[in-house]
């Protein structure tokens, strides 16, 4: 898949349904909901994500129709902070790590997770170029 796509907040929440499952059915996706709205919005919703191409159907079960993800919940999930993070920060991530500390959010662990990532992406970066070097 080339772009993908901008989802809503339900489209994304059924998403991550279908992700749990790896392929399931409207009504499947639908029992998975807390509180969830109408059947016939989520097949809505459902028929939405296809269109959109983050999802498609495999085979028919019965009358119903299998689906599975065309999208990878890595990829979407680095879509999505990225499209926070411009919307609310101005594509910084450091306001971002500072509010969720104020509220509690973030711990000193969390941080030094954050710290651990980090270092390990930037040691990844210089082994890839130094490898390109050679």
């Amino acid at each position: 898949m080339g772009t993908l796509p901008n989802l809503s907040r339900f489209e994304l929440q059924c998403l991550r349904k279908l992700w749990n499952r790896r392929e399931a059915t409207v009504r499947e996706i639908h029992g998975d909901l807390a509180d969830p709205p109408s059947y016939s919005t989520v097949r809505k919703i459902v028929e939405r994500l296809e269109e959109k191409g983050a999802i498609e159907r495999l085979r028919k079960d019965g009358k119903a129709w299998v689906y599975r993800s065309v999208v990878s919940p890595s990829a979407m999930l680095r879509k999505e902070i990225r499209r926070f993070l411009d919307t609310a920060f101005d594509g910084a991530a450091a306001p971002l790590v500072a509010q969720l500390a104020r509220m509690d959010e973030v711990s000193i662990e969390d941080l030094r997770e954050i710290e651990q990532a980090l270092a390990e992406k930037h040691d990844e970066k210089r082994q890839t170029k130094d490898d390109s070097k050679k």
